[in-house]
């Protein structure tokens, strides 16, 4: 073992132990109704702030470092998307799911649909989680593997075992600690990285990775078709983003969540830009490394003494706990207090929070698993994942939000079909991370499949209750209908220039949306039509 990663054992060893007694110190706070899974709703704006920030931030530097090493500058809109989503979340989600006092989304599902679509939901919710948790856990794994010569495997072993120990025993309280903890070591990584940086390649190198490589400086150089992808999961992801509802959700008032996502939107910006920074000065003193998490450690080794190289690192564990620990805590959640619940629904709180810590020990030994089939490609985990949780559960969150006519049978079957034909898509494909079957992003294809299965068993379904309101329609549902045979007459005309550039998934999945609103905004349950023939005879007998 190098020096270098004798300095990074001790920092982690020594930021573990910390960590695992703010996990213990944490119960203290486990005194009251939902403390353990919502922190007892009691979080300011700070909080919030530096969870949001630890959970989105840490997880977009960790793919932004990666894909600004292959791509370049082009990584910047993994960063954009990622802002978008947390501002819109702020703006538009935050106060109505406060009020619902929502705890998961699979929950939500439950909530409205009975035990059996609650059961489905957490399990596909919670499958999906340590997917997330893999994708950051890669890269100080990476680190580890090239210091220590610790195989990747047991380095991401090493991390979900750490997560298991310290989310035991405050649940929600030790992520709120940890987070603002790990706000520390973002700051001294970035200062470390920027130092890296101007000792080598500094302003110069980059001026010659302009000339020989000027692909690395276009913002397009990823791909149109993978840029349009990252915003569309993030789009899509806005009412489903399960962890990040979990801790924006614990505040006192739903302003005081309003506030930390908007901090938090703010915070994002150095993790972009220091994430392109790094990344690309990696490319161009390793230039062939054999992936950018690889590439991270080779570079900070040609230029830093080894405390720092380990400090630089302590940061990026900080990440991987930042996202690895609440989308392990959120996934458990949906398995133990959600699946459990389906289960046995008699259970009692403490009960329920007991099924959580086993599942949070199931969902360790799932992210081991997951380390162990797929060592690489951040990015590519972070998409698979929401791929797999949004095609499944998308339309069942907006019909229990928006078309109270969808049935039972409908939500069971919308989540079962975007499920298996998201994961069937990516399998068509090769399992590739840029280069998918048929040129269409699996993600398209999930959430198409999802909202088609739930309208159109809703429609047919003997039990559904619904009419067709033809009268009184606003502008908005015209113009649904309007937008939804423009871009149908879209998709058709430039069939052959939307595939080329790969974007005939989403134009066909905006083209479904289109049509979607317009069936909940025209298709209303009975209930309805008879509420206004009983208000219309009333105002005439008046």
């Amino acid at each position: 073992m190098s020096s270098y990663g004798y300095w990074m054992i001790i920092f982690a060893v020594g930021y573990t132990f910390v960590l695992i007694i703010a996990g213990q110190l944490a119960k203290g706070r486990v005194n009251r109704q939902d403390s353990y899974f919502v922190g007892g709703r009691t979080f300011n704006k700070w909080i919030v702030a530096f969870c949001i920030t630890g959970l989105f931030s840490g997880s977009t530097y960790i793919s932004i470092l990666e894909l600004s090493y292959l791509n370049g500058v082009s990584a910047i809109w993994y960063g954009v998307a990622e802002i978008v989503q947390i501002i819109i979340i702020a703006l538009l989600i935050i106060r109505s799911f406060r009020k619902k006092m929502l705890i998961t989304i699979s929950g939500l599902i439950g909530d409205k649909y009975g035990r059996a679509a609650r059961g489905m939901a957490g399990a596909i919710t919670a499958f999906a989680f340590p997917m997330w948790s893999v994708a950051t856990a890669i890269a100080f794994a990476s680190a580890m593997h090239v210091f220590t010569g610790i195989s990747l495997t047991w380095s991401v072993a090493f991390t979900a075992i750490l997560l298991f120990v310290y989310l035991q025993g405050g649940g929600m309280w030790s992520i709120a600690f940890t987070q603002t903890m790990n706000g520390v070591l973002f700051f001294l990584m970035f200062i470390v990285g920027i130092v890296a940086f101007f000792i080598n390649p500094g302003i110069e190198g980059l001026k010659t990775l302009m000339v020989d490589s000027p692909s690395m400086f276009a913002f397009n150089s990823v791909g149109l078709q993978v840029i349009v992808a990252w915003f569309g999961t993030f789009l899509v992801n806005v009412i489903l983003a399960q962890a990040a509802f979990q801790m924006a959700l614990s505040c006192k008032e739903p302003e005081e969540g309003q506030k930390g996502l908007m901090i938090a939107g703010v915070l994002a910006v150095p993790f972009i830009i220091c994430g392109i920074l790094f990344g690309i000065a990696a490319a161009v003193v390793v230039p062939n490394a054999q992936t950018g998490l690889i590439a991270i450690p080779l570079y900070l080794m040609e230029v830093l003494p080894a405390p720092l190289v380990g400090i630089f690192f302590l940061g990026v564990w900080g990440c991987a706990l930042s996202w690895g620990a609440p989308c392990q805590f959120s996934g458990a959640t949906s398995l133990g207090r959600d699946v459990g619940g389906a289960l046995h629904p008699r259970a009692s709180e403490n009960q329920l929070v007991f099924y959580t810590k086993v599942s949070l020990l199931l969902l360790t030994v799932l992210m081991i698993i997951f380390g162990m089939l797929r060592t690489e490609q951040s990015a590519w985990w972070n998409v698979l994942a929401w791929t797999i949780r949004n095609s499944a559960t998308f339309a069942p969150v907006v019909a229990a939000l928006f078309w109270p006519v969808v049935t039972k049978r409908a939500v069971w079957a919308a989540l079962i079909t975007g499920f298996i034909s998201g994961l069937a898509w990516y399998y068509l494909g090769g399992w590739q991370p840029n280069a998918f079957y048929m040129n269409i992003h699996p993600v398209w294809v999930g959430s198409s499949i999802n909202v088609l299965t739930i309208s159109f068993v809703t429609l047919l379904d003997p039990k559904a209750r619904w009419y067709l309101q033809l009268g009184k329609q606003t502008g908005k549902t015209y113009a649904a209908i309007l937008s939804g045979f423009i871009l149908l007459a879209i998709n058709m005309i430039y069939a052959d220039t939307l595939y080329q550039s790969g974007l005939t998934g989403l134009f066909v999945f905006i083209t479904i949306i289109a049509f979607f609103i317009s069936a909940i905004r025209l298709v209303r349950p009975v209930e309805e039509k008879t509420s206004i023939e009983l208000s219309a005879v009333a105002k005439a007998t008046q």
